[in-house]
């Protein structure tokens, strides 16, 4: 019986190691899956040694302050790696800083290592690419242009599609959705999506907020959706409604049914925005983190824009709001642009389709769970 040391750190991360877990089960049921991870991993399956919400933090000051935490569950997945039974694999997903370091403590052992979403490496210190194919065995790669990046290195890199259409799916359409949740479907319906991580919150979810309050003076008919990540409660929220008068509804479940719901988004930058460009709802991006982060960030990314949306399709399809750019009035003019011009909401949904149709083919899992069994020295019939 072969064992497999899983480990993310984000909400993104849980769902595609879910994904992967099950597909994986699929061809051995026998097969175990431990680490770090969330909600999404532990019903598919997989033993959770830490909840990857304990770790799960985004930005080089934020981190330090979370440091302790982090360091007991990199030191506690060190001592599984050294111990005398040590896993037949390691599977990381994304969550760079932390599983770059752990996947170096593998490849010391002689575990072997399969990373799953490729460290961003195109957007900022791709210098990176010769430290991960020292450390990583093989690489699934999410968009395509990643493998080129790794051309001449001893790492095997194989492109393997985006992991969101394995998952995409619209269970309710918006009528219906909205009357379950007591909405009269003819109001125009914005979403506020702030994130999976509380240092988002902490930045992000105000000036959001605000925001709404703002396009709510201008468009009082407005009703507000904002999905609950599974690594966040509803309790996180209460303080920031205290004293606002929005009708908010917190939602759970299909994040792709809520999207589908609104009219227009405000969503923090991230993978969420993906989620947003397959049901082809128009957003504007948001992110905000502390200065002292985003002064280093700015001198090391290398890419023009910092949504995913944008990177993918090559160009400006969605507006983005970054730290002092993101204030309560730049995002209420924003979307109620998208609400009252339908010519400019049409130009935003063209433009994500042709990101949608930039991501690959369904298939994600599947291809990534053969590439676990090639890891393991087991051939198997391939998964389309």
């Amino acid at each position: 019986m072969q064992r497999v040391l899983i480990v993310t750190g984000e909400a993104s991360g849980d769902l595609h190691g879910s994904n992967l877990i099950r597909a994986a089960r699929e061809i051995d049921p026998a097969l175990q899956f431990f680490g770090i991870g969330g909600p999404r991993m532990a019903e598919a399956g997989c033993e959770i040694l830490v909840p990857g919400e304990d770790v799960a933090v985004m930005g080089l000051v934020e981190v330090l302050g979370h440091f302790p935490v982090i360091r007991r569950a990199f030191n506690q997945l060190k001592a599984i790696l050294n111990g005398p039974t040590r896993p037949d694999a390691l599977v990381l997903i994304d969550f760079p800083e932390f599983n770059l370091r752990l996947a170096k403590v593998a490849e010391r052992v002689g575990v072997p290592v399969l990373y799953y979403v490729s460290p961003q490496v195109w957007a900022w210190r791709r210098g990176r690419v010769k430290k991960i194919a020292a450390v990583v065995d093989r690489l699934a790669a999410i968009f395509p242009f990643e493998p080129e990046l790794y051309q001449g290195l001893p790492i095997q890199v194989e492109y393997v599609g985006h992991p969101l259409l394995d998952e995409f799916r619209i269970d309710t359409e918006r009528s219906a959705y909205l009357e379950s949740l007591g909405i009269d479907p003819a109001r125009p319906v914005v979403g506020i999506f702030p994130g999976s991580r509380r240092n988002e919150l902490h930045f992000n979810l105000d000036v959001m907020l605000a925001a709404a309050q703002r396009i709510r003076e201008k468009r009082p008919e407005v009703a507000f959706l904002l999905p609950v990540a599974p690594t966040l409660c509803h309790e996180e929220f209460e303080q920031a409604f205290a004293g606002r008068a929005l009708p908010v509804t917190l939602v759970e479940g299909n994040i792709y049914d809520t999207a589908n719901a609104c009219d227009a988004i405000l969503a923090v930058s991230g993978t969420v925005t993906l989620q947003i460009a397959l049901t082809g709802t128009p957003m504007a991006i948001v992110y905000r983190m502390a200065p002292l982060t985003y002064a280093i960030g700015k001198r090391l990314v290398k890419v023009p824009f910092a949504g995913l949306p944008n990177i993918v399709a090559g160009e400006g399809v969605v507006r983005e709001f970054i730290q002092e750019a993101a204030t309560a009035e730049n995002l209420a003019a924003e979307i109620v642009h998208i609400l009252g011009n339908p010519d400019y909401s049409r130009q935003i949904r063209e433009g994500l389709v042709r990101v949608n149709d930039r991501l690959g083919e369904p298939g994600c899992a599947g291809r990534v769970a053969n590439m676990l069994f090639a890891l393991l020295g087991r051939e198997r019939p391939r998964i389309q």
